[in-house]
C-alpha cells in the first residue's frame, strides 16, 4: 500500500464528526471541506508510524496537501526529525503552505533544542518574512527557546518592531510578550510601559498576562493600569 493510500485509509478510520465540528469553529480560516476531524493524539501517533516508512519523503514532497490533517501529519513528522539540517530544509519547503494557527503552533521540532545558535539565524529570517504563518512560527520559536537561559534583551526588541495587519501574527506577538512578562518581567516591562506595541497587541499582551497563573498578582495589578484605549480594531 502506498503511503498516500495508507494515510487516506487511516484518517478515514480515525474520523470523529463531533471533533470535526469543533475544529471548523476554532480554525475558521481553513476550508471546512478540508477538515476530516481527527484528534491530535491520534495524528501524532500516526505521524510517528509514517516517519519510519521508507517512502515518507514522497509524502513530504507532495505539497500542497489537500487536507488539514495531512498538514498536521507533515508538521508532526518534521517535529520528530533528528537531523537539524534536514529539518530546516523541510521547513523551508513546508512553511509557505502553513495556513492556520494549529499547524503553525503545534509544529515544534525537538532537534531545535540542540541547535539554538543556528536556530536564531533562522528565526531572524522567518520573522522578516511576508508570510503571516512563517512570521508567527518564528516568533513562536523565539518564545519557546529564547526566554530562559538563552534570553537576551535584543530578542523582545526583534518582536516589538514587528507590525502586521494579520490577526494571527499579532496574537502571537501578544502571546510572546505575555510569556516574556512571566519569565523576564523586569527586562520586558519597559516594552509595555513604553507602549512599544500597537494598541490592540499591547492590550492583548496585558490581557494574556493577567490571565496567566505565572504572573504574580501585584504584577497583574500594575499591568491593568497600563492598558490603552485602542486606536483601531482587528
Amino acid at each position: 500500500m502506498s503511503i498516500f493510500e495508507d494515510i487516506k485509509s487511516r484518517l478515514s478510520e480515525l474520523q470523529d464528526e463531533k471533533y470535526r465540528e469543533m475544529q471548523i469553529k476554532i480554525i475558521p480560516n481553513v476550508d471546512p471541506e478540508s477538515i476530516i476531524g481527527v484528534r491530535t493524539p491520534a495524528l501524532r501517533s500516526l505521524a510517528k508510524e509514517l516517519a519510519k516508512r521508507d517512502d515518507v519523503d514522497v509524502f513530504l514532497d507532495d505539497l500542497p496537501h489537500g487536507f488539514f490533517e495531512e498538514n498536521q501529519l507533515h508538521a508532526f513528522i518534521l517535529s520528530g526529525m533528528k537531523d537539524y539540517v534536514a529539518c530546516i530544509q523541510r521547513l523551508h519547503s513546508f512553511l509557505p503552505y502553513v495556513d492556520n494557527w494549529a499547524t503553525c503552533d503545534q509544529m515544534s521540532p525537538k532537534v531545535f533544542k540542540k541547535h539554538r545558535p543556528e536556530l536564531l539565524e533562522q528565526i531572524t529570517d522567518w520573522i522578516a518574512s511576508d508570510a503571516p504563518y512563517t512570521i508567527r512560527f518564528g516568533v513562536g520559536m523565539l518564545m519557546e527557546h529564547f526566554l530562559d537561559e538563552d534570553f537576551d534583551p535584543k530578542y523582545p526588541e526583534m518582536v516589538a518592531v514587528l507590525r502586521s495587519d494579520e490577526y494571527y501574527v499579532n496574537m502571537m506577538i501578544a502571546w510572546y510578550f505575555a510569556t516574556a512578562l512571566a519569565k523576564q518581567y523586569e527586562i520586558v516591562l519597559p516594552f509595555i510601559e513604553g507602549k512599544r506595541l500597537d494598541d490592540w497587541t499591547h492590550n492583548k499582551a496585558i490581557q494574556k498576562s493577567i490571565e496567566s497563573y505565572r504572573v504574580p498578582d501585584e504584577h497583574k495589578q500594575y499591568l491593568r493600569s497600563l492598558r490603552v484605549k485602542p486606536s483601531r480594531d482587528k
